[in-house]
């Protein structure tokens, strides 16, 4: 690990002036990811500014929505009572990811800035577009297992590895973010992320200096019928393979509306708006969920050693989406 700079910041407005000031300082809040990068000499800032006392943990009620703090840990956002009542989708992706040492840990802003666990941009010998750019992406011709279905380029085929995220995506949550001038903007949690394109170096639409706040969650009628499915290799300390958020809101046995966000397959959760207009008006049962699940994955383009996860995506959507349709209970419909 390089040497640098450690600056303690208790107000948002100096900590943002502090790293808008430096091009290579970054915000260290639970550290959970940044610090295992900084070790393998992946990520190497100049200056890290502490952002652990700031007043950005409160979750709270605003006017039929939910406020979540960014410094909010994720271990206090999944168990905090307005969570697990009105967006239990939410909980259920959190407890669903990493560990409970590492949830005690991680914050809510850090978690969605989360970085690829791609095998080939943590080992500093092999090229990496996303970790230096324009030296290739070892992942497009090599092992690439774990790796992208959808939305990647001949620059990057690495995955978003988050739970969280996936679940927010369903769930039309919204990143308040802190501007180096003061003032604050707010981006749909499903305009965050960024696929790669011709610059993978760029996780999210993140301006050097902006720090996130908080996260928004709008009122939903999912709460009743919601299902955050995780298909790894072992049952915890792995990513997904394949992950999906799903969400029904019915009228007897008729979906009204849906959602449908898979995780592990793309550089961002990859939310399916044709499947849920597919679902609307149909009846809930397995034929349908079946018929959603295909028109989600007819798109896919897999890659040489991950062919098995369109299969697996398929299988999985239909699963989720039972089991979301039963209370969210781990049996199926």
């Amino acid at each position: 690990m390089n040497s640098f700079k450690y600056t303690p910041a208790t107000e948002a407005a100096s900590a943002v002036q502090s790293v808008s000031a430096n091009p290579s300082a970054k915000f260290l809040a639970g550290g959970t990811n940044l610090i295992d990068l900084m070790k393998e000499y992946v990520e190497r800032p100049n200056e890290l500014v502490d952002i652990t006392r700031l007043n950005l943990a409160q979750i709270k009620s605003t006017g039929g929505s939910l406020s979540i703090g960014a410094l909010a840990k994720n271990t206090d956002t999944a168990n905090h009572p307005l969570v697990r009542q009105n967006y239990p989708l939410l909980t259920q992706a959190i407890l669903a990811g990493a560990s409970a040492q590492l949830r005690n840990m991680a914050t809510n802003g850090g978690n969605l800035m989360q970085r690829t666990r791609c095998q080939y941009f943590y080992d500093i010998a092999m090229p990496c577009n996303k970790r230096e750019p324009g030296t290739g992406c070892g992942a497009l011709e090599g092992l690439n297992r774990i790796h992208a279905i959808f939305g990647y380029s001949d620059k990057c085929v690495a995955t978003y590895p988050g739970d969280m995220a996936t679940a927010l995506y369903a769930l039309d949550a919204s990143v308040r973010i802190r501007k180096p001038d003061g003032r604050d903007r707010v981006v749909p949690v499903r305009e965050f992320h960024r696929l790669p394109g011709e610059a993978p170096e760029k996780d999210n639409v993140l301006q050097h200096g902006e720090l996130i706040v908080a996260i928004d969650l709008p009122k939903n009628n999912f709460a009743a019928k919601s299902y955050y499915l995780k298909v790894r290799d072992r049952a915890s300390y792995a990513f997904a393979l394949v992950s999906v958020a799903a969400a029904l809101e019915t009228s007897g046995n008729n979906i009204r509306q849906a959602r449908i966000v898979l995780g592990g397959v793309a550089h961002k959760p990859w939310r399916s708006d044709e499947a849920e207009n597919a679902l609307v008006g149909k009846p809930a049962n397995e034929e349908t969920f079946r018929q959603a699940a295909e028109i989600a994955l007819k798109d896919a383009k897999p890659l040489k050693h991950n062919g098995y996860k369109v299969e697996l995506g398929k299988r999985a959507i239909v699963l989720a989406l039972k089991r979301a349709m039963n209370g969210g209970a781990g049996k199926e419909a």
